[in-house]
């Protein structure tokens, strides 16, 4: 049986039922270009995401043998690698983060708000991105890079799917009014 045709869960239930690394290398060699270029992604430099591509692995395989598969691996993954990142820039900025949990007023709200992040240039946009908390960013680029759900996020970073919701409503609006100019 070829290794790309072996499940994540089987992967996992083989990992955690042997003692040979074996297993933990296919794991590895299979999602670690996703975590590495993730963690590029937000932390913009190649030796701390390198590095902290090996810690998140770290984890991984310390924590794997408490893993139930109630998500995906894909989104445990992720969710680890998030955390890993936004705790790194955390300490790096040291920046006081809002956690207010409020649900957007209206779906219709949210709709006009997703078409104007629409119209963005790319190069708007990437400078926004860069100026807002590393946990906006963090869940924009889970919803429209990853093109996780809803579920997923509130999986992924373990908060209500209406917090999912509020934090996506307040990183798009404070990324429309960067680009447009408005200082917040």
């Amino acid at each position: 049986m070829d290794n790309d045709s072996i499940l994540d869960s089987e992967l996992i239930e083989r990992i955690n039922n042997s003692k040979d690394s074996y297993w933990f290398g296919v794991l590895y060699d299979r999602h670690e270009k996703v975590v590495y270029n993730k963690c590029l992604s937000m932390l913009k430099n190649q030796t701390d995401a390198e590095d902290l591509t090996h810690d998140i692995f770290l984890k991984v395989y310390i924590s794997l043998k408490h893993f139930k598969g109630e998500s995906q691996f894909k989104t445990w993954l992720f969710s680890i690698t998030y955390n890993f990142c936004i705790s790194f820039l955390r300490k790096k900025k040291a920046q006081p983060i809002d956690f207010e949990e409020n649900v957007p007023d209206s779906e219709e709200e949210t709709d006009v708000e997703d078409r104007e992040m629409l119209r963005l240039k790319i190069d708007q946009l990437k400078w926004a991105l860069e100026e807002i908390k590393p946990d906006e960013k963090a869940i924009l680029l889970m919803k429209y890079q990853d093109d996780m759900s809803l579920k997923e996020i509130h999986e992924a970073l373990d908060i209500t799917e209406s917090a999912v919701k509020m934090r996506l409503k307040r990183a798009k609006q404070k990324i429309i009014l960067l680009c447009n100019n408005v200082k917040i």
